[in-house]
């Protein structure tokens, strides 16, 4: 985990917030490709890989910052 303890917030907040939501007409990519994992028709590669691509800088921005409000303040950079 020290690579995400070494990634600075600001900069995942950057990356969540353009390459995780990018396209952003009509609608960002992200939401396209949950809406179809939830309805059962991600089946494609290329939606697949979508999926990743865009859901990657998400992930780690959710897991860098339950790691934040689980580790002890001493602890934190």
């Amino acid at each position: 985990m020290k690579f995400l303890d070494d990634m600075p917030l600001g900069f995942l907040i950057l990356v969540s917030l353009t390459l995780g939501l990018a396209p952003f007409v009509p609608e960002p990519h992200v939401l396209e490709k949950l809406r179809m994992l939830f309805a059962g028709e991600l089946g494609r590669g290329i939606d697949i890989f979508d999926l990743l691509l865009h859901g990657t800088p998400w992930a780690l921005l959710g897991l860098k910052l339950l790691r934040l409000a689980t580790m002890p303040a001493a602890g934190r950079k």
